[in-house]
């Protein structure tokens, strides 16, 4: 560690300027669990956003960053830590904490403690429990076997796991999102812990349990820790969708449950966005839409003869519920809208069969779609879990052909921009109106008919606009 930490000449200057001035400092937390983990892949490195835990209240603390920090920051000061920006470094200070819980809330009663030790025993996991001294000798200070369940990959706390999640039941999320993000195993205890306190994630804020849903979701498999997160019952308080999709045999009985479905939609997905270099991975949107697609199911499963089971209209029911749901755990307006009409639209394509749709209905597909139209290519083929391989291939064959009609449609029209042969002001002269509902209704029965036939040349567009103007009146 001593090697990883004198890699930064600025946590150098900060150990010798706290030093100095008769006050411990320290490298913790996930800085030094992240330097660990890089040294032991064989690249040494200190992670940018740098963790520091010391014996210097806080203003202290900044008075020995004034003059040598290029900004500081105190918006977290109440809890005992100011933030500073040095040379292109982030760095969070922050007095050792021995704080108490009242068990009712989240927020800790902030107490300062007396030494790194208190500092330590209430951090959430061991593998986030160790210290480097930033003092001259560089001492690794790791009280609970941290560095040796980092290694063997295991998730504990450094106390009985009830009493951490007692204190924070966030931390059974961030549970979740360390065996996505760090590949860990969770300790029996730590299992057994979160799923008899799986309720009172009940007491933390829709924000924060979707943050920690996110951050778990944007790791690179994150299909290990949603099993846990549904598992233990985590699910049932925060997503219960999700929790329901459990023994809801698939329309194609090709899969365990649509559960196991979601799952490898989802892992699918993830496959494709990483492939495409123009997606923007990690994509939170079409992750989410992977994993609820199917939500719908449970409440429009039906019996049918000879033991089929059917689930009609499950995309409608399932793009409210999504719209639900993501709005009840704070996501933005827009992620809220996006993840819901790529549930709705996820069925459309098997409608074209084999290539029977008309150009008009390939149109309406790509219009629909609007910008989403490139994860929907991804979730509609994502969507195919089939373990039949020919039946795969056909389907795969299938949107291809799709995907190459849109393309030739494309080059002929400029369907990401349908609209109106005539805009509104043609509108209003042609068919003498002023402004008014009867302009939009005109200008939708346009739309339709762009969709419908394409673009069309003027004369023929007013031939057609006063040919159904007069059907209204008439």
């Amino acid at each position: 560690m001593r090697e990883l930490v004198d890699l930064s000449p600025v946590l150098t200057e900060l150990g010798e300027r706290f030093t100095a001035a008769g006050f411990e400092a320290h490298l913790v937390g996930g800085s030094v669990r992240d330097a660990l983990l890089s040294a032991g892949a064989g690249v040494a490195q200190v992670p940018g956003d740098l963790d520091v835990t010391t014996d210097a209240h806080p203003d202290q603390v900044l008075d020995l960053l004034r003059g040598w920090a290029g900004s500081t920051w105190n918006t977290g000061i109440a809890f005992g830590t100011v933030g500073a920006e040095v040379r292109g470094v982030r760095l969070e200070i922050t007095t050792f904490r021995a704080d108490r819980y009242d068990r009712e809330s989240r927020n800790p009663e902030v107490a300062w403690g007396d030494s790194l030790l208190d500092d330590l025993v209430r951090r959430d996991f061991t593998v986030n429990a160790m210290a480097v001294s930033l003092g001259a000798d560089r001492t690794v200070t790791d009280p609970f076997g941290g560095l040796g369940d980092l290694l063997a990959r295991r998730l504990r706390t450094p106390g009985p796991a009830t009493d951490s999640f007692a204190d924070d039941p966030l931390r059974m999320l961030r549970a979740v999102r360390f065996v996505a993000q760090l590949g860990l195993t969770p300790a029996d205890d730590v299992v057994a812990a979160m799923t008899a306190m799986s309720g009172e994630l009940a007491r933390i804020t829709p924000e924060r349990v979707q943050a920690e849903l996110s951050k778990t979701l944007l790791q690179d498999s994150p299909r290990a820790a949603l099993e846990l997160f549904v598992g233990t019952g985590l699910a049932d308080v925060v997503l219960p969708e999700l929790s329901a999709l459990r023994m809801e045999i698939d329309e194609h009985h090709q899969h365990k449950d649509v559960y196991t479905h979601s799952l490898t939609v989802l892992d699918q997905a993830i496959a494709l966005e990483k492939a495409d270099p123009g997606s923007g991975s990690p994509d939170l949107v079409l992750r989410l839409a992977a994993l609820l697609h199917d939500i719908g199911k449970p409440a429009t499963r039906r019996h049918e003869p000879r033991g089929r089971v059917s689930f009609h209209h499950h995309e409608v029911v399932g793009a409210k519920l999504v719209r639900k749901r993501l709005a009840a755990l704070r996501y933005s307006k827009e992620v809220v809208e996006a993840v819901s009409r790529l549930t709705f639209l996820h069925l459309r394509f098997h409608g074209y069969g084999t290539g029977e749709w008309t150009d008009s209905a390939v149109r309406r597909y790509v219009t629909d779609a609007g910008d989403l139209l490139p994860r929907l290519h991804k979730l509609v083929r994502s969507d195919s879990t089939t373990r039949n391989r020919r039946r795969a291939a056909a389907l795969s064959a299938t949107y291809d052909s799709l995907e190459q009609r849109i393309a030739e449609i494309s080059a002929k029209e400029d369907l990401a921009r349908v609209r109106p042969d005539l805009d509104g002001n043609a509108i209003m002269e042609l068919l003498g109106l002023g402004p008014g509902p009867e302009v939009g209704r005109a200008w939708r029965f346009l739309k339709d008919l762009r969709l419908e036939r394409g673009p069309l040349d003027r004369d023929d567009a007013e031939a057609a606009l006063r040919e159904w103007w007069a059907a209204e009146q008439g």
